[in-house]
């Protein structure tokens, strides 16, 4: 296994960044990083980003310095290199989640401030914020688990329908479709069992949105939750601090800084 760093050229918030990568296992690369003092929201889905001033100190703990096509090359090569549009930041890539009825899939996390391509986009989460910074969660019983409110797409809805549709169901809140913001998507592949996504089909966009009112209430016209309640971010983090999404959330609600 190599761990690879380029020259520190790359030119964002006012310093120079190098890129750390490997060329064969992320899980190394994570314990390289750490070791390292590199903090875990440096990671960008298939590289940790490394300040100028770091660069030497990386070099001697044993990254293999190399040009940036080199490691470009290489990454590419592994496969491990992480599709997303200029200006998105990869989060995480989680394999072998499973999820209900024997499904297991592999997940891109990517942020983004832009909204996904819609006709990839098969359903929509929103993060519900209230005036005093509290969230709305449900209770999914298909998953069994806690999380944001959303769902499916149905045909003829745009995204934004969607994902107004589903909060409404499933907390009785009602949204305008233009607060929304975009801050994300996931990126199934299917491994084992069907889903609703497939190639070409194959994205969930993630939206936030703050209320002007604290906590009202909740309630819910649909079986497909099970619960609802508003929580503080430090019971959000309890509830599905575990879950396979937490990364992109994470990134969302506490955006990375050196």
């Amino acid at each position: 296994m190599a761990i690879l760093i380029d020259p520190p050229r790359a030119e964002a918030h006012g310093r120079r960044w190098s890129h750390l990568v490997t060329d064969t296992d992320l899980e190394e690369l994570h314990a390289f990083a750490r070791g390292c003092g590199i903090p875990a929201r440096g990671f960008e889905g298939d590289h940790y980003d490394v300040p100028e001033e770091r660069y030497d100190a990386v070099v001697a703990a044993g990254a293999e310095p190399v040009p940036a096509r080199e490691l470009l090359r290489r990454l590419v090569a592994s496969g491990l290199r992480m599709q997303k549009r200029r200006g998105d930041k990869g989060v995480a890539r989680v394999t072998g989640v499973r999820l209900a009825e024997g499904v297991v899939v592999d997940v891109d996390l990517i942020a983004s401030p832009r909204e996904a391509d819609a006709a990839r986009v098969f359903a929509a989460l929103v993060l519900v914020q209230d005036a005093a910074g509290d969230h709305a969660v449900v209770h999914s019983v298909w998953r069994d688990q806690w999380g944001a409110p959303g769902g499916g797409r149905e045909p003829g809805e745009t995204v934004r329908e969607n994902a107004v549709r589903e909060v409404q169901e499933e907390t009785g809140l009602v949204l305008d479709r233009d607060a929304l913001r975009p801050v994300g998507y996931e990126r199934f592949s299917a491994v084992e069992g069907p889903g609703p996504w497939h190639e070409g089909r194959d994205l969930l966009q993630l939206f936030e949105v703050h209320l002007t009112a604290t906590r009202p209430p909740l309630s819910t016209t649909h079986d497909d939750t099970s619960d609802r309640r508003w929580v503080t971010p430090a019971e959000l983090e309890d509830l599905c601090g575990t879950t396979f999404w937490w990364p992109l959330v994470e990134r969302v609600l506490s955006p990375p800084a050196w």
